[in-house]
C-alpha cells in the first residue's frame, strides 16, 4: 500500500492518511468577520482530508490583515465556526483552527480602523487590498514589554473559543511573515527588551504563546507551524545562516516539552533547508508535517517522495484541495485532477469555491 494512505495518529487524532490539507485563505467570511453556512460547506467538502487546517484565522481586531478573513474574537465568530465544525464533523473530519496573527502585513480599512502592531515599528513592502484599492502597509506601533503578555492572552482567548465552537483544535501560526515570524526575524525585530536581541529572545514570544495555548485547552490540540528562512512578506531572514539555526532552535526547543499534536513546517524550496528541518524534528521529538509545495504544486508523487525522506511524518497539501474536495479519493484511484480557476482564489462566493465537481458528480 501507498505509504500516503497508512493511517496516523496526531495528537487525540486518528488520521486516514498521512497527507492533511494546509490553511488556506479565500477571502469569503461574512459579516463581522465570522464564517456562514458557505464556509461551513466548503470545509465540510473536504472533510475527507483527515485534518483541515483552516484558513488564517485573526485572534483579535488588531491582527486582523487581509479583506473578508474570518475572527475568532466575537460570539457571532464563534457561531459561525460552530457551523464549520459541525459540517466537518458530519462527515468524520478533523477541523483545527490557524491562529493568525498579522501584525505589521495589515492596514486599518481592513478592521474598522483599529491599529496595526509588529515586533517594532518597521513597516512591510508592499501594499494590502483594500475595499478602496491597494494602499502601502500601515506603520506598525512596537508594543512595549508589557503589553507583550496581552498579545499572548489574545491567542488563549482565540483558542478558548475554537474549543467552544466544537473545533477540535488550533494551529499557532509563526511562519510566512506574520506577527508571531515578525518577532523570530532579526531584520524585523529591532527590540532592545528581552524579547529582541538575540535568538533566544526573539524566539521567546512565540514559546509563551505556544505554551500559553497548550496549557489552555490540551497541548494535544495544538499544532505550531513554522517557515524558517522564507523571505515571504518582507521577511529578512538568511538561508543557512548561524543566526537563522540557533532561533529556530530556540523556538522548537521551547516548546518540545509541551507534548504538542504537531510541528508543521514549509521548507520551500526544501534542498537548502534539509539539514535544519532534520534537526529540527529530532529536536521536537514528535511528529512533524512539512509543506515543500509553496512555490510547486504537490502531487501524490511528491507526498510520497517526502515521506521517504524521513523529514516528516505526514505532508500538507494546500492547491490541489482547493479544485478537488475529494482529493483523497481521486490521489487513492489515480483519477484525473480538476484545475484550480486562480481568477477564483481570494474573495466572491459560491463559484471556484464550492462548485467543484467531485468524482461521483462527474
Amino acid at each position: 500500500m501507498s505509504r500516503a494512505f497508512e493511517s496516523l495518529t496526531v495528537g487525540r487524532w486518528q488520521l486516514p492518511q498521512r497527507f492533511v490539507m494546509a490553511p488556506l485563505t479565500r477571502n469569503r467570511a461574512g459579516a463581522g468577520h465570522a464564517p456562514t453556512t458557505l464556509n461551513a460547506e466548503y470545509y465540510a467538502q473536504r472533510a475527507g482530508a483527515g485534518l483541515i487546517v483552516t484558513e488564517g484565522t485573526a485572534p483579535s481586531q488588531v491582527g486582523q490583515g487581509y479583506l473578508d478573513v474570518p475572527g475568532l474574537y466575537t460570539d457571532e465568530q464563534v457561531a459561525g465556526w460552530r457551523l464549520v465544525a459541525d459540517a466537518v464533523h458530519a462527515r468524520d473530519g478533523v477541523v483545527v483552527a490557524q491562529l493568525m496573527h498579522a501584525g505589521r502585513i495589515a492596514h486599518a480599512d481592513n478592521k474598522d480602523g483599529v491599529e496595526t502592531v509588529s515586533a517594532s515599528a518597521v513597516q512591510a513592502p508592499g501594499e494590502m487590498v483594500t475595499a478602496d484599492g491597494n494602499k502601502p502597509h500601515d506603520v506598525p506601533r512596537a508594543p512595549s514589554t508589557d503589553e507583550v503578555a496581552g498579545l499572548v492572552a489574545d491567542f488563549v482567548t482565540a483558542a478558548r473559543n475554537a474549543v467552544a465552537a466544537g473545533l477540535d483544535g488550533v494551529e499557532v501560526h509563526a511562519a510566512n511573515g506574520y506577527l508571531l515570524h515578525q518577532f523570530l526575524d532579526p531584520t524585523i525585530n529591532l527590540r532592545d527588551d528581552v524579547y529582541g536581541g538575540t535568538p533566544e529572545n526573539r524566539a521567546r514570544f512565540v514559546v509563551e504563546v505556544v505554551t500559553a495555548v497548550a496549557e489552555a485547552i490540551g497541548a494535544d490540540r495544538v499544532g505550531l507551524r513554522l517557515s524558517p528562512g522564507h523571505q515571504f512578506n518582507g521577511v529578512g531572514e538568511e538561508l543557512g545562516s548561524t543566526d537563522l539555526t540557533a532561533t529556530y532552535r530556540a523556538v522548537v526547543d521551547g516548546v518540545a516539552p509541551l507534548g504538542l499534536a504537531y510541528l508543521s513546517l514549509l521548507a520551500s524550496p526544501l534542498e537548502p533547508l534539509e539539514t535544519l528541518v532534520r534537526d529540527l524534528r529530532e529536536r521536537f521529538d514528535g511528529i512533524v508535517l512539512i509543506n515543500d509545495g509553496f512555490g510547486d504544486v504537490t502531487s501524490l508523487g511528491s507526498v510520497e517522495e517526502l515521506l521517504e525522506t524521513g523529514l516528516a511524518d505526514a505532508v500538507v497539501v494546500g492547491r490541489p484541495f482547493l479544485a478537488n474536495p475529494d482529493l483523497d479519493e481521486r490521489w487513492r484511484q489515480g483519477a484525473e485532477l480538476n484545475e484550480p480557476d486562480q481568477a477564483t482564489f481570494y474573495g466572491g462566493g459560491a463559484e471556484g469555491y464550492t462548485d467543484y465537481p467531485t468524482l461521483e458528480a462527474s
